[in-house]
């Protein structure tokens, strides 16, 4: 039976790498209230963007989706969900505020997974959700052939109950402790959590949402204003490779966390900059808007689109963005590139 070891194991994943991504994300969260404080219309803009983008990569990442427009009817509630993949959007929608409002109050606990379960599923048929699995089950890769090889074994449905138990036990005794560092703990625990795999569905975006509530519940509060999920989106790639490398031997205790550590730690810490990034940009700068979005061509490499402006700058509106595009082509400070949806512009 596999055990959990968060006493001895953090010390011995303490690499020059590791502790320089733990590092750097702490100094990050030093100026959060810096952030935080500085002007609240400009976050609130930001977290309702990284609602919208958190629902839909992290139900995208396991081919759920539906139209731009419908997603963002669903995820403001303006409209009720009228087939599967919206009715799950929905249910990500939800247990997602409900992190976002109360992680303060939400232990790790086996019951506050399941019901974090139960309501991922609360649109769809009754039973679905809030149940650890009741068949085992094995996570397949497609192979060159086109066949399904089987690449890794969770553990058994009639064991999960206990892992879990064991796993949340093994956490909260680690933090209570307080010898390890609660971001390290964290990670340990969501990667645990996606190799015990404890339900029949659901699994990848519970470990999203997990790994969520524990950085809020440890004073990393990111997420909320950049989209975790979407950046594990779009290196989804690595983040199956590092899965996939970590997980070998886990069965036996014999597998190297560090490849998933410095994945995610690697996100966090990307997410910390683009915060960083943003709130400067917008809350900090003396510029006005015009300037900001000249400065935006100044700092940034490569094509740059009117949506990639508006997500830098949350405040400027759209129309206000297209008069200072077609200002800054009138002085040849940029080109354009592409057309219809794919317009796009660069420095000159």
């Amino acid at each position: 039976m596999r055990t959990f070891d968060y006493t001895a194991l953090p010390t011995k994943l303490l690499t020059p790498e590791i502790s320089g991504l733990v590092s750097a994300i702490h100094e990050y969260r030093g100026k959060q209230n810096l952030y935080t404080t500085a002007k609240r219309d400009i976050l609130q803009t930001l977290l309702e963007v990284a609602v919208i983008q958190s629902t839909d990569a992290s139900n995208r990442i396991e081919g759920i989706f539906t139209s731009d427009a419908r997603l963002k009817e669903l995820v403001l509630q303006k409209s009720e969900p009228v087939n599967r993949n919206e009715k799950e959007i929905a249910g990500y929608r939800d247990v997602l505020t409900t992190i976002h409002e109360n992680y303060e109050y939400i232990p790790v606990t086996v019951n506050s997974i399941l019901q974090l379960h139960r309501d991922l599923y609360s649109f769809q048929a009754t039973g679905i959700g809030g149940h650890w699995k009741n068949s085992d089950n094995m996570i397949a890769e497609t192979g060159t052939d086109g066949k399904q090889h089987l690449r890794f074994k969770t553990v058994p449905a009639f064991e999960t109950p206990d892992a879990m138990e064991r796993l949340c036990r093994a956490y909260n005794d680690a933090v209570s402790e307080g010898t390890h560092d609660p971001l390290l703990l964290s990670v340990l625990f969501v990667f645990d959590f996606l190799c015990i795999h404890p339900f029949n569905d659901g699994n990848g975006r519970m470990s999203r949402l997990l790994t969520l509530l524990l950085l809020y519940r440890n004073g990393y509060i990111v997420g909320k204003y950049i989209s975790l999920e979407m950046l594990i989106e779009q290196s989804k790639r690595t983040y199956y490779e590092t899965l996939q490398e970590s997980s070998s031997g886990w069965n036996d205790g014999a597998n190297d966390y560090i490849p998933f550590l410095r994945y995610l730690l690697g996100t966090v810490l990307k997410a910390y900059r683009e915060f960083s990034d943003r709130v400067e940009h917008t809350v900090l700068s003396r510029s006005n808007k015009a300037e900001r979005i000249r400065l935006v061509f100044e700092q940034k490499l490569g094509k740059i689109s009117k949506s990639d402006i508006a997500e830098l700058c949350p405040d400027i509106s759209i129309a206000m963005i297209e008069r200072t595009l077609k200002q800054l082509l009138d002085e040849g400070f940029v080109r354009k590139v592409g057309a219809g949806r794919n317009t796009a512009y660069a420095k000159r």
